[in-house]
This record gives C-alpha cells, structure tokens and sequence, in this order.
C-alpha cells in the first residue's frame, strides 16, 4: 500500500471501537476518515491519518453528556523495530509494524483516544468561582546572622 500510496476513506461506526467506547457517554456516531500511504523526501514510508468524530462524553462541571468534536491530523511513521524511532523526522510518530500489515481500525482507534481531552467540559459550561483567602501576612524578620552564636560563645570565655 505504501509503493502503490493508496488512499483509503470511509465511515467507521463507533460500536466497531470497544475501547473508545469504554470512554464514552452513549455509543452512538460514527467516524469519518481519510488514509493515505506513502513515502516522503526522505524514502520514509509513512500513514497520514485523518479522521473526524462527534464523541458523546461526560462534562465533569455538570456531570451532562455533550457531543466534544475530535478532529485527528496524525502523520506516522512506519517502523520495522524500536531503535528505528530515533531516525524518524521531525513531526512524525511511530508506529511499530512488525509483520508488513497494519490494522487501520485500531489504529483509527488510538488517535482518537490520544485525542480525547483529559477533562470533558462542555461549552458554556458555568464556571464556578472559588474565594480564596490568605493567611496572616508574615512579619519581617530579620535575617539571622550565622555569626551571632560564636559572638555569645566569645562573650562567655571573658
């Protein structure tokens, strides 16, 4: 697929992501994507991913589901072994084929998890304000003097 740059695109229902799914509100939508194979200038054989889902989530201000759109741009790169990863250039990520084949859904999968926010907040959502307060303010001190106990000690020997 790679030598040929196929271009693959298509409609992937989320209930064919179990473990996107584990992370959702409600299991309904679909996913839009966009694959392309290839090599760059640089004869790396590469994956441009792009992908675009309604994912229903949890907004944890008022604990209500909401639909967060995820938008997925991801170029990566194709490695036969680990050590490959260092030679890889600038703005790609690795990805570890070992048999030759690779398999788009989960992958598809996995930039979407990777895309999902750490924290679900819907739009609009009200901010809830939280009053701080101080404590006392420090007095100033004076710096202490490293010096002052060897002033008491010579003090006491007179």
């Amino acid at each position: 697929m790679v030598q040929t740059r196929r271009v693959l695109e298509g409609i992937l229902p989320l209930t064919e992501l179990p473990r996107l799914l584990d992370l959702l509100a409600e299991p309904v939508g679909e996913v839009g994507y966009r694959v392309e194979f290839g090599r760059d200038e640089y004869d790396v054989p590469h994956i441009d991913i792009h992908a675009e889902a309604g994912l229903t989530l949890i907004c944890q201000r008022t604990m209500s589901p909401f639909v967060q759109p995820i938008g997925v741009d991801q170029k990566l790169g194709l490695i036969r072994d680990e050590s490959d990863e260092a030679a890889l250039p600038d703005g790609y990520e690795a990805l570890l084929v070992t048999d030759g084949q690779v398999c788009l859904k989960d992958v598809i999968e996995d930039e979407l998890i990777l895309a999902l926010p750490l924290v679900a907040l819907s739009p609009g959502a009200p901010v809830e304000q939280v009053q701080v307060t101080a404590g006392p303010e420090p007095e100033a001190e004076q710096p202490s003097n490293p010096f002052a106990v060897l002033g008491q000690l010579k003090n006491l020997q007179r």
